[in-house]
């Protein structure tokens, strides 16, 4: 009797444990976890802002300097100011790029001065070859490429033939003159190699320069364009004839761009891109 009235109570005592039990699988818990204690937590909550995780503190990110891919250290061409350039072929291979009067045009490269012009010498009734970039400095570099800055408004008066430059000292002040007389202020900018002042149409660009600016202004300020001029150099020949704009006395003459291009994209960090990319870059 005693032993049965046992069992009774067992199985009443099963019964309400089953009843009051989430159902499941049997072994398998259906409660919610409990939280980890003490250093289990990663993250805290943002009490300002509900449901906002908040990332443990930890080191500020190491910023890794690009690689060093030639020994030849390079600034971008104006300094200080909002510039714009359009990353496509302009009648020759050059690029414009679009400034505002007075700003600063900078060395790109350590080298010696080799050509200075002062004087504004172009005419609509001649349009003359070498006269088309108005003011101008070329920079022979320690690169061996040979660097043009053209339509100044002024060029510093120590900047003369056989003057050594650092890579970023100033050499003048951007502005229109030239054949850019009726259009906003600019730089004519352009590479090629050195040569005699009377082929002139040589040093007006022979190496795309786009890819270059793209570079430096994005801080990979190695990437040289001396493999690209000795590759064109040996193709053309040291003095290779002139194919484009060569004649003077042209009924009209044929002004690149007049005016800063208005599509704007994104710049994408070191050249190539579609010929309509237009790059804007801020102070």
């Amino acid at each position: 009797m005693r032993s049965g009235r046992l069992a009774a109570l067992a199985g009443a005592a099963f019964v309400a444990a089953s009843c009051g039990a989430p159902a499941g699988v049997a072994g398998v818990s259906t409660l919610p976890p409990t939280p980890p204690q003490g250093g289990g937590i990663t993250a805290a909550m943002d009490d300002a802002q509900p449901g906002h995780v908040v990332p443990p503190p930890g080191d500020e990110p190491v910023r890794v300097p690009p690689p060093k891919v030639s020994p030849y250290t390079y600034a971008f061409p104006i300094k200080g100011c909002k510039v714009s350039y359009s990353r496509k072929l302009l009648v020759l291979p050059k690029t414009i790029i679009w400034a505002a009067k007075g700003c600063a045009f900078v060395s790109p490269v350590d080298g010696v001065v080799q050509e200075v012009n002062l004087k504004n010498l172009w005419s609509p009734s001649t349009d003359r070859g070498p006269d088309r970039e108005g003011r101008f400095v070329t920079i022979k570099g320690e690169d061996g490429v040979l660097y043009l800055g053209g339509h100044l408004d002024s060029v510093e008066q120590d900047v003369t033939p056989g003057t050594k430059v650092k890579a970023g000292q100033l050499l003048g002040r951007v502005g229109n003159t030239g054949n850019a007389r009726d259009t906003a202020s600019n730089l004519y900018f352009a590479m090629s190699w050195p040569v005699a002042p009377q082929y002139w149409w040589v040093r007006r660009g022979v190496v795309p320069p786009w890819p270059y600016l793209d570079a430096w202004d994005d801080g990979n300020r190695t990437v040289s364009p001396r493999k690209a001029m000795l590759t064109l150099r040996k193709k053309m020949g040291a003095t290779p004839p002139c194919t484009q704009l060569c004649a003077s006395k042209q009924v009209t003459p044929v002004p690149d761009e007049t005016k800063p291009p208005t599509k704007k994209k994104k710049k994408n960090g070191g050249g190539g891109g579609d010929d309509d990319d237009v790059v804007v870059i801020p102070l």
